[in-house]
């Protein structure tokens, strides 16, 4: 579970509705406080439970560099609607919606794609498929194939559990204790817990079993001519820190470790990890348009 920071809008970023062929997203944009981008744009993706409001602290600094920042909720999280049916809930369904998005901001062109957690595992369905031109894709604390550890037995009681008891009874003994554990403020824990009860149940169990039984694509995305960036905290209590380092090398990837950080480098350490992205983004497009 991403934590935010907090909720307020920096100056420059604002909340809208993007529509596309496939349906309206909620996001947040982020745009350079001269209002004109003179860099391509990113699509930031959020992980399971989480939403756009998890990069709300690297998004002011990102837009920064000059371009368009937008963090979305994928379908059925959050503020983004979702039907009820499971199918729209596969990686395959979720990878089209991140294709169909990025032409819509993108307009045709590159876009810089980052992917968070599950975040990773859809987006790297958009960067495998080839419809869509990505001028860099960074898998920000994601990994292989399935995730592993103390996350798999959260994700398999959850899966046990949502079915009869629900999102109510996920909130009361997993999510809240942990977030009064970690002192995490009212008002915070106030928006986790309206952000999870605005969630597709149909949605967050389909997911959760798609983050379960992930298959490795590693050696596809591999053949994908786009530079690559694996990021990650150096405390990650995902999939652990020597495994995404060994993705790394497979994909023949940069490699940032984010001192400090978790599962959330965008929550718990939101300068180092915008640092990071613009200085990868920026030699992307150096490297491509030199």
């Amino acid at each position: 579970m991403s934590t935010p920071r907090f909720l307020t809008l920096p100056p420059g970023v604002r909340t809208r509705q993007i529509e596309t062929s496939v349906g309206a997203f909620a996001v947040l944009e982020a745009l350079p406080v001269s209002g004109v981008p003179e860099r391509w744009p990113a699509l930031l993706v959020p992980g399971l439970t989480g939403s756009k409001e998890d990069f709300i602290a690297v998004l002011q600094t990102l837009a920064q560099s000059g371009r368009q920042v937008i963090a979305v909720d994928m379908r059925g999280q959050f503020e983004t609607a979702g039907p009820e049916d499971p199918q729209a809930y596969t990686f395959a369904a979720l990878g089209n919606d991140i294709d169909v998005l990025a032409h819509t901001i993108g307009g045709g062109e590159p876009l810089h794609l980052v992917g968070h957690s599950f975040g990773g595992l859809v987006t790297r369905e958009a960067v495998i498929d080839g419809r869509t031109k990505f001028a860099s894709y960074t898998l920000m604390s994601s990994g292989p194939a399935a995730i592993v550890g103390v996350r798999e037995h959260a994700g398999r009681t959850m899966i046990s559990e949502l079915p009869e008891a629900g999102l109510e009874h996920m909130w009361h003994t997993r999510m809240e204790p942990e977030a009064l554990s970690a002192g995490v403020p009212d008002d915070i824990i106030a928006f986790l817990r309206k952000r999870l009860f605005a969630n597709s149940l149909t949605g967050m169990a389909t997911m959760t079993e798609q983050i379960l039984s992930a298959p490795d694509r590693c050696d596809e995305l591999a053949q994908v001519e786009v530079p690559t960036l694996v990021l990650y905290g150096e405390h990650d209590d995902g999939w652990p820190p020597p495994m995404q380092s060994e993705m790394a090398a497979r994909l023949n990837a940069e490699c940032v470790v984010v001192p400090g950080a978790a599962h959330s480098p965008a929550v718990e350490a939101p300068e180092t990890t915008a640092a990071a992205l613009t200085r990868f983004w920026n030699a992307a497009e150096t490297r491509s348009l030199g």
